[in-house]
């Protein structure tokens, strides 16, 4: 796979997230289309900003909503991680539209982290409990672009972020799709449990890299160990369902899984 391409939610209503995209995270609206997969119509609403992109799919009949108390060590876990100019400002929009905050503020990853040193954070959810992140990089972290002038306070997505039980199975797994590891770090502290809510958290970040488009990271949390397993009943239809499309040879449009669960798409060539 060359590039990972759109990363896709499954949301109760299209219109209510794509305000909440468009209108508190400056996403631009692409268009929309309609899929009938045959137990399914899908209405399906195209985001962007800065050179990734978003779908929003609302399924009619809709699954499930997405179940309460889900934490950020659970198997489950997906986020995305949008690019601010300015972290304060950012984050004072989001307080201003009343977002659910999962951190309890931004938090800066302390300098004996080395690899994340200066990086600053923060988790919230939008209005279908999907997982978000802020995210602000220093000088030297981070692609050259997110330093590039503007006035855009919202500026792309870096990477989606998934939790794994197992870092060195998840990287071969990713690997053997033509993704390559760009870095690693542990993550620990209190800086830490304030960012994902998760008490004595000790966290193995690891970034994967295609040659275009965000990152996946994968996040195994050495501690605490009590996550819960990917749901195996997971259904498109669900709101609590991801996916994200690697675009390269294969089947197109054929939906694999990775070995804890998450869905990822195939995509022969990337969409327009």
């Amino acid at each position: 796979m060359h590039a990972v391409g759109c990363l896709a939610l499954t949301v109760a209503r299209a219109d209510r997230a794509a305000e909440f995209y468009a209108g508190v995270l400056q996403f631009q609206t692409l268009g929309e289309r309609a899929v009938d997969d045959g137990a399914a119509h899908v209405r399906v609403v195209r985001l962007a900003l800065g050179s990734e992109c978003l779908e929003l799919r609302e399924y009619t009949p809709g699954g499930r909503a997405k179940p309460p108390g889900e934490r950020s060590n659970d198997l489950s876990f997906q986020h995305m991680a949008i690019v601010v100019r300015d972290m304060d400002r950012a984050y004072a929009r989001l307080r201003a539209a009343r977002v659910r905050q999962v951190s309890t503020a931004p938090q800066r990853i302390p300098g004996w982290n080395r690899a994340a040193a200066g990086i600053r954070a923060f988790y919230f959810r939008d209005p279908d409990d999907h997982n978000l992140e802020l995210i602000w990089f220093p000088r030297g972290k981070g692609a050259p672009r997110w330093q590039a002038r503007g006035k855009s306070l919202f500026l792309g997505i870096d990477h989606t972020a998934i939790a794994v039980a197992d870092t060195a199975r998840s990287v071969a797994f990713y690997e053997g799709l033509g993704l390559r590891v760009a870095g690693e770090s542990e993550n620990w502290g209190p800086e830490q449990e304030h960012l994902n809510a998760v008490f004595a958290s000790r966290v193995r970040i690891t970034a994967l890299r295609a040659s275009e488009g965000p990152g996946i990271e994968l996040l195994e949390y050495l501690a605490p160990a009590d996550g819960r397993p990917f749901p195996d009943d997971l259904r498109e239809s669900d709101v609590a369902f991801w996916q994200t499309s690697l675009v390269g040879s294969g089947t197109d449009g054929a939906l694999l899984r990775d070995p804890d669960g998450h869905a990822l798409r195939i995509q022969a060539e990337a969409s327009p």
